[in-house]
């Protein structure tokens, strides 16, 4: 997935890459655009171990550090865009069409949290929605393991309204 930086900045770190350094500063958003998903945000953040491409995290605002999705979590949640692991930065995706690591999903269904940290199911579980999300393919799209998905700045609230 290309993405081109849609804004006039200077990028000292790929959208699919880590690095060990810090390259930005943590919390920094840009747009992007790729010709296959369209139009896109990504959030600078640190990474957390097990991370993988697709992973789907929460992310603290107050140090910009990650853990992966999880049942009950409160917070704001973004897309790992590189196996962005612990001691590691990277750019995470809060905006547009997303690829994230997912169970068996249909097209169009509710985006849940899992008992597997980082990945998303479409089963109905009260408390574990994110919001702000919805399934753009099937499970398998583009690849095992994975599905497309529409977000606009998601979030966790464990409230109990679907």
């Amino acid at each position: 997935m290309p993405f081109t930086i849609q804004e006039n900045t200077l990028i000292g770190q790929p959208i699919a890459e880590t690095s060990s350094i810090q390259r930005h500063n943590l919390g920094a958003i840009i747009r992007t655009k790729d010709l296959l998903l369209g139009s896109s945000e990504h959030i600078y953040l640190k990474g957390v171990a097990s991370t993988v491409l697709g992973s789907v995290v929460i992310y603290n605002p107050d140090d910009f550090s990650t853990s992966l999705l999880a049942p009950n979590d409160i917070g704001p949640v973004a897309v790992a865009m590189a196996a962005t692991v612990a001691n590691q930065f990277g750019w995470y995706q809060i905006q547009g069409k997303a690829v994230v690591k997912a169970g068996t999903v249909v097209n169009d269904a509710n985006v849940y949290a899992t008992a597997t940290p980082g990945q998303v199911d479409d089963a109905v579980v009260a408390g574990d929605r994110v919001k702000n999300a919805k399934f753009a393919s099937a499970d398998g799209t583009p690849s095992a393991g994975l599905a497309e998905c529409e977000i606009w700045r998601p979030f966790m609230d464990d409230g109990l309204a679907a």
